[in-house]
């Protein structure tokens, strides 16, 4: 590549870094369906016309924050099983699960998704992505359940506690949170006792 493509190369990220840092400011202090691509291109410092040189909408450039998050998550889910063939999930330690220090390192921008109008489009796309994974990479043997209502079942589990953790303003810590969910993955009750209440 010349001098000259390494500097517009440079420009291109800087700009593009620059309307993303700007649309996420304006959605920590209102709505996105209420930002205007006047308002994120004059806080990053830029023109319209680039802008509409790198996104066609605002709705773009949202779904590219979005995107690259969900592929530095599903990078992190990977962590346990990249360099195998076989996953023992009796053998899965909390050190391996990376799902967690992913999520914590990127707290501002889930936090404010979170609490942003966007969240069940987020959810959605967190979920497909994550289901379409453990379809295409995972194989579960011969246990007589069905692999997508299994596949399904596994990752509500799994979302189901990363969103708690994700609400409760990041209440215990990644390491805590990967040694409980070791525990869960393991844990297989055979006997639940109950508590009645008196009348």
């Amino acid at each position: 590549m010349t001098e000259s493509g390494k500097k517009t190369d440079r420009r291109i990220v800087r700009s593009k870094a620059a309307l993303r840092q700007a649309l996420l400011e304006l959605m920590g202090q209102k709505s996105f369906t209420s930002i205007s691509i006047t308002e994120i291109v004059e806080l990053a410092n830029y023109n319209r016309g680039t802008f509409y040189t790198h996104y066609d909408t605002k709705e773009a450039l949202l779904d590219e924050i979005i995107s690259d998050m969900i592929e530095d998550l599903l990078q992190s889910f990977r962590v346990p099983y990249e360099k195998t063939d076989v996953l023992r999930i009796n053998e899965l330690t909390a050190r391996s699960v990376m799902i967690f220090d992913h999520i914590y390192e990127h707290a501002s921008l889930y936090q404010m998704l979170w609490k942003s109008d966007v969240l069940p489009s987020v959810r959605e796309k967190m979920f497909v992505a994550l289901k379409q994974i453990t379809m295409d990479e995972f194989e579960y043997g011969d246990s007589g359940i069905d692999r997508e209502l299994l596949s399904i079942y596994s990752i509500n589990s799994l979302m189901g506690l990363v969103f708690h953790w994700i609400e409760s303003g990041f209440k215990h810590s990644p390491s805590y949170m990967q040694e409980q969910l070791v525990k869960l993955v393991n844990w297989r009750p055979t006997t639940v006792r109950t508590v009645k209440k008196r009348p």
